[in-house]
């Protein structure tokens, strides 16, 4: 029995990068070894064994067969005779397909060490095209490590397209899909997850409210990139400066898919299409079954993001609305955070990535003097829930009007 790590472990390593989990591959050994051996079995497809102290997942050398189509759809074979070298072929990337074995040394028969000096994705073998998750994964690990230079070799990105022509990623169940999208989001650089798969084809199948807005034109006086697809990889490059949070960068994402929908004979112009991408929104969600919160705070920065730019020409009652279809009140952390997806589509224009967005901080100064806004037990003696309401939503207006007064007098 031979035990070597493996996979993202050694790359990172070899990257400098901080290493999370370790996974191991275990050569020579059969499942009974193992459990004998101490190590508890957890794998329903393949053998997969936790470590008696570390915990840390050993899986036996395997190979993998293509039977039928879908990312599903393999026989897999494990036995004391699989060689490492055979486990590290079946791996999706190159980078990815290097083991150190116990005395540090780099096994690295696909070229590994080679693709990571030069920062290239590169694929490992044919196999690659049997499995359309790998379409995924290469897009989000280009979104991790674009920051390093790495750029996707122009033969994987070829068999990408040609994966995607021949239907494989329609195989791919919803569930597996949002969860790339979702560790994607969390990147350093979500906007070339969201480039690469446009290139590929795939952003048509998976997410074509998406693919829609490549193409269709903006007004160049607000947006000098013009088209919006580009804007949207603009939006989620301006949401990673200013957030770690994936649900806030997926709001970000979902704000102008209304922008697809509008008819080309009223081009550049996109009026109303805050109203229209709030079904698109919960077309997305409910076909990749995103979470609720999620969900909500992409409808509430489609229907609201073009007002809260204009938050110095608000009235006090259209800010207190705002507020109120917010649910600022309640949730205030959340309007905090509707307010950063806004931010991110503001920043998100051919060079204006850095402009300051006071429009935040003029709509919180709002929701803190009405949040301060409270009726005091007498003031509440003899009326209803509802009147009770009313008084307070008319205090709180007022308290609007004497912040705009006083901002006006400075």
């Amino acid at each position: 029995m031979k035990v070597y790590l493996v996979g993202g472990a050694v790359r990172d390593e070899l990257l400098g990068r901080p290493v999370g989990e370790r996974d191991w591959v275990v050569v020579g050994a059969t499942p009974g070894e193992m459990l004998d051996a101490g190590f508890r079995q957890v794998g329903r497809d393949f053998p997969v064994f936790l470590h008696p102290e570390t915990h840390e997942e050993h899986a036996l050398a395997r190979t993998e067969r293509k039977t039928r189509p879908g990312y599903r759809g393999f026989e897999l074979r494990y036995s004391p005779d699989v060689t490492l070298e055979e486990d590290l072929q079946r791996r999706d990337l190159t980078i990815n397909a290097m083991a150190r074995d116990a005395d540090g040394t780099v096994i690295d028969p696909c070229g590994g060490m080679r693709d990571l000096e030069s920062r290239m994705l590169r694929h490992v073998s044919e196999a690659f095209n049997e499995d359309p998750v790998r379409i995924l994964r290469v897009a989000r690990f280009l979104a991790r490590y674009q920051p390093l230079g790495f750029s996707v070799a122009a033969e994987t990105l070829a068999r990408m397209r040609a994966m995607t022509t021949a239907g494989e990623i329609d195989a791919l169940v919803p569930e597996r899909v949002w969860q790339e999208m979702d560790r994607a989001l969390g990147e350093a650089a979500p906007e070339a997850w969201l480039r690469v798969l446009h290139d590929c084809g795939a952003l048509a199948r998976i997410l074509p409210e998406l693919e829609a807005l490549y193409g269709v034109p903006q007004p160049p006086q607000w947006h000098p990139e013009i088209d919006t697809g580009l804007h949207m990889e603009l939006v989620l490059q301006a949401a990673a400066d200013l957030t770690p949070e994936p649900r806030i960068r997926f709001a970000a994402l979902m704000h102008d898919l209304g922008k697809g929908t509008t008819p080309r004979s009223v081009w550049p112009r996109h009026i109303g299409h805050e109203e229209r991408g709030i079904p698109l929104v919960r077309a997305v969600a409910e076909r990749l079954r995103v979470p609720v919160d999620y969900r909500e705070l992409a409808e509430l920065a489609s229907l609201w993001h073009g007002r809260a730019h204009r938050a110095r020409e608000l009235r006090p009652r259209t800010i207190l609305k705002l507020l109120e279809s917010c649910d600022a009140f309640r949730r205030p952390q959340r309007f905090r955070e509707l307010l950063v997806a806004c931010e991110a589509d503001f920043r998100g224009r051919g060079g204006l990535r850095h402009r300051p967005y006071p429009q935040a901080e003029r709509l919180l100064r709002a929701q803190e003097a009405a949040l301060a806004v409270t009726l005091t037990a007498a003031e509440r003696e003899g009326l209803a829930g509802e009147e009770i309401g009313e008084r307070l939503r008319r205090r709180r207006l007022e308290a609007l009007r004497a912040q705009r007064a006083d901002q006006a007098k400075r």
